[in-house]
């Protein structure tokens, strides 16, 4: 069959999938270009991360971990013409400026800037960024940019953390999914159930459409929670409703993307409470979005 004679679908399928004619990065190279290396997700995406682990955080007296909500990070997605990167860098107030005006010389787009969380005992903002060309290039220039902030160098890897002192399986069972032990927090990304584009190009879930939910230990049974519910403008009352019903703070309610079609807000969370009942409040959120459901783990 040659090319004039495809089914309009599959043409159709060609267009829609960005990877589907992507070029072949050698990340080795990208990897020496942003003096880190990066980890495969999935989707084809490689991703960074830049964990703030230099500051010493605390929200209502619980120091937050790096991974709960100071895990800075950007990740790269193979196109036809090079590469698309998205990402979310945490900085201090005296570092956007500078940082910004780094990325701007590089090409590199400001998606927004806002806070996550409130009340924290140092001022946190995150910056989110994009940028579309040479993976390289894009690299160089994130490294240069970080540079004129305090984001530490990589680190050795950590030991092994001790045993969660949550009941995971509980939580699972509550929220319908199955998490995952990370750095001493128990995580959960939950993929939206419609495709999400930027710039008329498909964003995998991976880089930053699925709902995040973290979980970090406070002990008694009790953990801290944070993360953000991905919603249609539909969704963000009656999700907003649920976990205020629940005795969950919403603490920011935005934009992370541009372009992005459809329109998605980014409703960030914070409460530190017995886990199981916060595991049931965010299980009422979840149900008012369309999300991808497991089968396997929802009763």
């Amino acid at each position: 069959m040659n090319r004039t004679t495809l089914p309009i679908a599959a043409l159709m399928g060609l267009v829609s999938s960005p990877w589907a004619l992507a070029v072949e990065v050698d990340w080795s190279k990208v990897d020496q270009a942003i003096g880190r290396k990066g980890a495969e997700q999935a989707g084809g995406v490689h991703k960074y991360g830049f964990p703030r682990s230099d500051l010493n955080v605390t929200v209502d007296g619980v120091a937050i971990k790096p991974s709960l909500a100071l895990g800075g990070w950007v990740a790269f997605l193979p196109t036809s013409d090079g590469a698309m990167f998205m990402g979310d860098l945490v900085l201090t107030d005296t570092e956007i400026s500078p940082v910004m005006q780094r990325l701007i010389a590089g090409g590199v787009q400001i998606s927004a800037i806002h806070n996550h969380l409130i009340r924290t005992s140092v001022p946190v903002l995150y910056m989110h960024v994009s940028g579309h060309g040479d993976p390289v290039k894009m690299g160089q220039t994130l490294r240069d940019a970080i540079a004129l902030s305090k984001v530490p160098p990589p680190a050795s890897p950590a030991s092994a953390p001790p045993p969660l002192d949550l009941d995971t399986a509980g939580i699972d069972k509550a929220l319908g999914y199955k998490g995952n032990a990370n750095g001493g927090l128990y995580q959960f990304s939950v993929p939206r159930a419609e495709s999400i584009s930027e710039d008329a190009m498909a964003v995998p879930s991976s880089m930053g459409t699925a709902i995040a939910i973290n979980f970090q230990p406070t002990g008694g049974g009790n953990a801290a929670i944070t993360g953000d519910f991905v919603l249609l403008g539909k969704e963000v009352n009656p999700v907003l409703k649920a976990l205020r019903q629940h005795g969950i703070e919403v603490t920011a309610l935005h934009s992370h993307m541009i372009d992005d079609s459809p329109h998605m807000f980014f409703m960030h969370f914070w409460a530190n409470d017995d886990a199981m009942k916060l595991a049931q409040g965010l299980r009422a959120a979840l149900d008012l979005a369309n999300v991808k459901h497991a089968p396997e783990a929802r009763p």
